[in-house]
């Protein structure tokens, strides 16, 4: 009898299809943007508090400032005619530009489409507060599930927020930006995580770009149409809708300075803390690779650009069905090999890996405790037993990432141990290609192979 250890696989990043480049759309500019408001005044609070009036100062000062934009697609700027010129983040780094004349910024683009905060918590150190930024635009509000939250991804979304305050030292603009959808049929009443996240910056001393109240304004004023808007499908907006979404983020940067707003982490966190105490891994660096395993390095093309993965990892682990070995004239051939589990052990309540998937990738089982995974998605009637790391690939033409959230729960106060069964088929090519186990909660700490 095999037995199997059942999850619930919670939504981690929104439709990610059509980012095919269109042509440019009329901006609107209506005369009032909503802002909403989060109290300037935090209690119980500890550290130093990020001033958004301390940031103006130092801008109009001509200092060296670091702005970085963290998010999924919408901040990258998907359907965008040029995601570099015409994309909210490209909007907001323009009025920056034109706002301080003296200043020197660097703008930073730290957003990977289909991804939620839960990535995001294991992509922070290396992608964000590295980089020492002085101003953060805060995504994954449509991503993470706008109508439902769950306590992991509202702790994980709140675990940025307080490391980016608690340890960069950075006021925080949080940006809430829709989907099609959202805009047109919006009941703020059903919007959780919206209101949810609200109550974060009332509790954090951010400011809130909402850009689903600025599109229902504009859109029952008749001032724009949702096609202008959403030209080419209900997921990512052309220019005219990343104009309205810088104009939320923007409005709220200024009302922050205006308020001399500053930003403070509370004593206690709102939502489980599970995701303060977190680690991620390469695979590489823990030691001798099973069977059918070797390092490399991610590849150089993409189906998309904030999905090419040599600027999101530092190395791969692949497992292949196939040898590479060269003859003296370096001609290449390839020979079926077999691929072992790969076997990690970890402290830690959450699990998860990070990687790459590409068009000839496999599927793949996972192990917890000798248990197989298996993960309910929402509305279905039988749980899936297998990951497929072409999830994504396959549908774009073209290589992605892939990211497993593999389970959660775990018990905190002992050792577990992951192992990873690649799933190749042997008439073709094949590969699994991961970069990291990404641990939270308890200890968050992965062993190396040989530790006992």
């Amino acid at each position: 009898m095999r037995h199997s250890l059942k999850i619930i696989f919670p939504f981690l990043g929104a439709a990610w299809l059509g980012l095919a480049a269109l042509a440019a759309t009329p901006e609107t500019k209506p005369p009032s943007v909503k802002v909403v408001t989060a109290s300037a005044e935090t209690s119980n609070v500890r550290r130093a508090r990020p001033s958004f009036a301390e940031f103006d100062q130092r801008a109009k000062a001509g200092d060296r400032l670091v702005v970085v934009f963290f998010g999924a697609s919408l901040s990258w700027g998907a359907n965008a005619t040029d995601p570099q010129l015409t994309s909210y983040r490209a909007r907001i780094a323009q009025r920056l530009d034109a706002e301080y004349p003296k200043a020197h910024f660097t703008f930073r683009d730290a957003a990977i489409g289909g991804t939620g905060s839960q990535l995001g918590v294991f992509r922070l150190d290396r992608d964000v507060l590295r980089h020492k930024p002085d101003l953060v635009f805060l995504d994954f509000s449509a991503n993470d599930g706008i109508n439902e939250t769950t306590p992991e991804s509202l702790g994980a979304y709140e675990s940025l927020l307080r490391r980016i305050i608690n340890e960069a030292h950075t006021p925080v603009v949080q940006v809430i930006f829709p989907f099609g959808w959202d805009a047109k049929g919006a009941d703020f009443n059903k919007m959780k995580r919206r209101t949810a996240h609200i109550a974060l910056a009332n509790a954090y001393g951010t400011t809130v770009g909402d850009a689903i109240g600025l599109a229902v304004e504009r859109l029952s004023a008749g001032a724009v149409t949702l096609e202008q808007l959403w030209p080419l499908d209900l997921v990512h907006p052309g220019d005219a809708g990343y104009q309205l979404f810088a104009d939320a983020a923007w409005a709220a940067y200024q009302d922050g300075v205006e308020r001399k707003v500053v930003c403070a982490v509370p004593e206690r966190m709102l939502n489980p803390d599970t995701f303060l105490k977190q680690t991620r891994v390469r695979i590489s660096t823990l030691g001798e690779l099973p069977a059918g395993w070797r390092k490399g390095a991610p590849n150089r093309t993409s189906a998309y650009y904030d999905m090419l993965m040599s600027r999101w990892l530092d190395d791969e682990v692949i497992a292949s069905n196939r040898l590479e070995t060269k003859d003296a004239e370096g001609k290449k051939t390839f020979t079926p090999q077999q691929v072992a589990r790969l076997k990690v052990s970890f402290r830690g309540t959450t699990v998860l890996l990070f990687g790459e998937g590409t068009t000839k990738a496999a599927k793949y089982r996972a192990y917890i405790d000798g248990r197989l995974v298996e993960r309910m998605l929402p509305h279905a009637s039988e749980p899936l037993r297998e990951f497929d790391s072409a999830s994504i690939a396959a549908r774009s033409n073209g290589n992605t990432h892939h990211v497993a959230l593999i389970s959660e729960n775990l018990a905190a106060d002992k050792e577990h141990t992951l192992e990873i069964e690649p799933i190749l088929a042997p008439e073709i090519e094949q590969e699994l290609r991961i970069e990291s186990i990404c641990v939270a909660g308890g200890e968050a700490k992965v062993f190396p192979f040989s530790a006992k």
